[in-house]
C-alpha cells in the first residue's frame, strides 16, 4: 500500500507527509473520487480504514507512518495517542540508524585517510634513502610522478612501497 502512494504521489500517507498533519479515514470505501487507485487497492487487499500519523522532527515532517485497518471507523483518542507514540518511537530508531551509518562511513574515510597518509609517509622514506634526497624533495618526486603517469598518489606510494615501482 505504501509503495502504491508512493508511485501514484497521492494517497493518505503521502497527505499526510506533505501536510503534517494526521489523516484518519474512517471508512476508505466512501472516499468518492479522492485517491481512486487508493481506494480500489486498500479495498481489494480487506483493508477498510487508515490512519496516517507524521513522522516529525522537531517541526520537520521526514516521513509518515499508515495503520491500516480491517474495520471501518477512525481510533480512539488513546489509539491515536500511541500511534502518534509508535511513529516518534519509528522516527527516533531510523535517525538513529542513520547516524550510525554516517559515522561508520567517516570512521572508514578516516581510516582510508590515514592509511593512505602512512603509505605516503613510507614511500617518501623509500625515495629519500634510495635517491639521498629531503622527505621533502622526496614527497615532491612522489607527487610529480603520480601527476605525469596520471596516478593518484596512493596508488603509486603503494608501488614505490611494494617495490614495483622505482622512481
Amino acid at each position: 500500500m505504501e509503495l502504491l502512494q508512493l508511485e501514484a504521489g497521492a494517497g493518505p500517507c503521502v497527505e499526510c507527509y506533505r501536510s503534517g498533519t494526521v489523516i484518519t479515514v474512517d471508512d476508505i470505501s466512501n472516499l468518492g473520487d479522492r485517491w481512486p487507485a487508493f481506494q480500489h487497492i486498500a479495498l481489494d487487499m480487506g483493508f477498510r480504514s487508515v490512519h496516517a500519523v507524521p513522522m516529525r522532527v522537531h517541526t520537520r515532517v521526514i516521513g509518515a507512518m499508515g495503520l491500516f485497518g480491517a474495520e471501518t471507523g477512525a481510533l480512539t483518542p488513546e489509539d491515536a495517542a500511541i500511534a502518534q507514540a509508535m511513529a516518534d518511537v519509528a522516527t527516533i530508531s531510523l535517525l538513529q540508524e542513520r547516524t550510525i551509518r554516517e559515522a561508520g562511513v567517516l570512521n572508514d574515510q578516516l581510516q582510508r585517510a590515514l592509511t593512505t597518509r602512512v603509505l605516503i609517509e613510507q614511500a617518501k622514506g623509500v625515495i629519500a634513502q634510495t635517491k639521498n634526497l629531503t622527505m621533502d624533495d622526496a614527497f615532491n618526486v612522489l607527487r610529480a610522478h603520480a601527476r605525469a603517469s596520471r596516478q593518484n598518489l596512493h596508488d603509486v606510494a603503494e608501488s614505490i612501497v611494494k617495490r614495483t615501482l622505482m622512481i
